[in-house]
């Protein structure tokens, strides 16, 4: 196969700073790197975004995707693009990470959607953040990037669930004019929300942008469960995906990247993609 990895430093690497983590993704062979947003507040002090940015160029890897500010995740928030009362929060943040993902070459900017919230309407924060996605999108036009639209499990006020949930989405942003926006295809996501994956990589492949993975149950590396991700993976890459596939899952062994061997890890994104 010809896909390309990279390693989420926001779900491994997590024994050591944040700053910290692209020079050990380097060391253990990848020239690739993903994040969730990488500060606790949505418009960080300009000096800790330099520092974040000089780490990662320090380290020699590339910085292929970013998430946007998606609120308190530890304490449960799954994005605000839909929270009501949030919206210039959030813009101000795409303002941000546009500006960062400009200088270091981020391809793909993840919107996590939001969950439904006990006193909002759902058909207004789906209006919302179709605004909002639009807002984003067009930030992200200007650097050539794509916004992500992803699916997620774990938490059922979180509307988007499926490949069909999020397809909707992009057929509403792609109605009003957003030709930059795809579907982020996390397979650990749509598996365990009992979501048809080879069904979804069949229907969505020229929509996938982005490709996630780890194992179910547990959310482990490759192997520790039971989900065919070789087959899906294999199945992909004969079908033309051209992205990279981020390791976001969380490390059960000592060396969390055992299962893929060392000549495979690196994939000249540095050179060919920043």
């Amino acid at each position: 196969m010809t896909l390309r990895y990279l390693v989420n430093c926001s779900i491994l690497l997590t024994d050591l700073p944040v700053l910290e983590r692209p020079a050990a993704a380097k060391a253990a062979g990848f020239d690739a790197v993903e994040f969730w947003w990488p500060f606790p507040e949505p418009v960080p002090a300009d000096r800790d975004v330099d520092a974040f940015e000089q780490a990662v160029r320090d380290a020699g890897v590339a910085l292929v995707g970013l998430n946007f500010f998606a609120g308190d995740m530890p304490g449960g928030d799954r994005g605000v693009v839909s929270w009501p009362g949030r919206a210039t929060e959030f813009r101000d943040n795409v303002d941000v990470a546009v500006g960062l993902g400009e200088r270091l070459g981020v391809h793909v900017f993840n919107a996590l959607y939001g969950n439904r919230l006990d006193n909002a309407d759902p058909l207004r924060q789906d209006e919302l953040a179709t605004e909002n996605l639009l807002v984003a999108a067009e930030a992200a036009e200007r650097i050539g990037a794509t916004v992500l639209v992803e699916p997620v499990s774990g938490g059922g006020r979180y509307p988007l669930r499926t490949a069909d949930d999020a397809g909707a989405v992009l057929d509403d942003l792609a109605c009003a004019g957003a030709g930059n926006v795809g579907l982020l295809a996390d397979l650990y996501h749509l598996a365990s929300n009992g979501d048809d994956v080879e069904r979804a990589i069949a229907r969505y492949r020229d929509r996938i942008a982005h490709v996630q993975i780890a194992d179910t149950p547990g959310r482990g590396e490759p192997g520790t469960g039971h989900l065919p991700l070789a087959r899906w993976l294999e199945d992909l890459d004969r079908g033309g995906y051209q992205g990279f596939v981020g390791l976001e899952y969380k490390a059960t062994a000592e060396d969390p990247f055992a299962w893929l061997p060392r000549a495979e890890r690196g994939s000249g994104a540095l050179t060919d993609h920043s």
